[in-house]
């Protein structure tokens, strides 16, 4: 092509008519190949052989076996995927939330391919291409939507968004060094974050330096018994206690708006309202962590759904983002030289994740009636209809514990049979990957099965066809213990 005197050879390669050609290609091939991918089905004999040695080194390599044996051949079709031996799956994880739209998707592979075009791979804070600000500045727009983010700092892991929204919050409240947070939380692998999430097997060996103060969680059941108003009113208290016996020394409360690892467990707007007000009544930052719940409820942000925005000082987002971010109000952007980083992610991710952000934003996936909350019904009624076929499965779970057999919010969704006995539900998970559906498990007791589900690509009609293989493996498990 030819190139005018405002032209940069950078945009005379991404316009070129070649390479765009080549894209669609390679996006069409990708396509073609994906389409045969229908079903599940069961592993193919012949490869079963170099599948298990490429499982075993695998292990070798990361000191200790794969959770499950899931190694990947590259393609898939939406929410199925095709496994190295053949086998097709229901991916109902998505990675732990990182896949929303699945697997080969179409136009996340041509803003990869275009994402790769740039002169280096991976971006940092101190050099970076047009891409990095284009998916910063779409990210903050979204966010000051319903809320007063005024800066958006990125990086490559939920955990390290983490750790930058806590040193945020540290310096801005110097030299205040605890932190509030609700038990049976989960806030990442790093030395601080694993001091900091509510699983002491997490932390093992690890010299504990974070002061860490716990707050309950809200209870349904604690609730109901004792009336609504008043579990608020004695979580306030307690909150309140914790500022008077340590005055000024707290820097920030952690607000999991629907806990992850935790349970995916919610709680009404009034109790977190409740205690925000009383942290900002104390000079305490408040910091939400929607490192897992970005995108997934009934609104974008979960600050959106429970109209929280106003309240939060710090934001972290993650996951299906595929670049990670803190955010903050301008109250609290840092000093110089408190966070940098070599890395901030890489072309590829930058493309697709604005597509993604894109994609959320125009796709009707949020409100009462968007695609989220319709896929949520459809789990919540298959979940009861299966509870009522076989109640056997689902045994009640008595305080503290759940008033229902089904929960979370939008595409966090839980199941909870067996009472919540941990070693059934883990026996559940690994049966049901042999049948055909991929989920994991959730919650510090009572446990629950939990599934993150591609939802920018699963078909609502889907459902049943899911539910025929959890009923088979809850079956199967049903046998082996009789």
């Amino acid at each position: 092509m030819t190139m005018t005197a405002t032209d940069t050879h950078g945009q005379g390669l991404a316009q070129s008519e070649t390479i765009r050609s080549a894209i669609e290609s390679i996006v069409r091939e990708v396509q073609d190949r994906s389409a045969g991918i229908t079903d599940i089905r069961p592993p193919v004999a012949e490869l079963r052989q170099s599948y298990d040695a490429f499982m075993k080194r695998a292990g070798e390599l990361r000191g200790r076996a794969l959770y499950y044996p899931y190694i990947g051949s590259g393609i898939g079709n939406g929410a199925l995927v095709e496994l190295m031996d053949g086998s097709v799956k229901w991916d109902l994880i998505s990675g732990i939330g990182v896949q929303f739209f699945g697997h080969s998707d179409p136009e996340l592979i041509q803003a990869s391919l275009e994402g790769s075009l740039g002169d280096t791979l991976s971006f940092g804070q101190l050099q970076f291409n047009e891409d990095f600000d284009r998916f910063g500045r779409t990210l903050l727009e979204l966010a000051q939507r319903g809320s007063r983010m005024g800066h958006c700092f990125l990086t490559t892991s939920g955990a390290m968004a983490n750790e930058n929204a806590i040193k945020v919050c540290y310096q801005k409240h110097a030299p205040a060094s605890r932190v509030l947070a609700f038990r049976d939380c989960f806030m990442g692998r790093t030395v601080t974050m694993c001091q900091i999430g509510d699983t002491p097997s997490y932390r093992v060996g690890v010299p504990l330096s974070t002061l860490v103060d716990y707050m309950p969680f809200w209870d349904e059941i604690a609730a109901r018994g004792m009336g609504p108003t008043r579990f608020i009113d004695a979580a306030v208290a307690l909150l309140t206690q914790y500022f008077e016996r340590y005055p000024k020394q707290h820097a920030c409360f952690i607000f999991e708006l629907v806990q992850g690892e935790g349970g995916f467990n919610t709680a009404p707007r009034d109790y977190f309202k409740a205690l925000m007000e009383c942290c900002k009544s104390h000079g305490v930052a408040v910091w939400d962590d929607e490192i897992q719940t970005f995108g997934r409820t009934d609104r974008m942000f979960a600050y959106e759904a429970l109209d929280l925005g106003s309240y939060v000082d710090v934001l972290c987002v993650g996951k299906m983002t595929q670049v990670c971010a803190a955010l903050w109000t301008k109250d609290y952007n840092p000093q110089p030289g408190l966070l940098s980083g070599t890395f901030s992610g890489t072309g590829p991710g930058f493309r697709a994740g604005t597509r993604v952000l894109e994609r959320l934003r125009d796709g009707g996936y949020y409100g009462e009636n968007g695609l989220i909350a319709r896929h949520f019904r459809a789990f919540t009624d298959l979940t009861r209809a299966l509870a009522a076929r076989h109640p056997d499965w689902f045994p009640s779970i008595g305080a503290p514990g759940l008033p229902d057999v089904v929960g979370g919010r939008g595409g966090m969704m839980r199941f909870s049979p067996y009472g919540g006995n941990k070693d059934k539900i883990i026996r559940l998970c690994h049966v049901l990957f042999e049948e055909g559906v991929i989920a994991f498990y959730c919650g510090h007791g009572p446990y629950h099965v939990r599934m993150l589900p591609p939802l920018g690509v699963f078909n609502e009609r889907d459902w049943p066809r899911v539910f025929a293989v959890i009923e088979r493996a809850m079956a199967r498990v049903a046998a082996e213990t009789r």
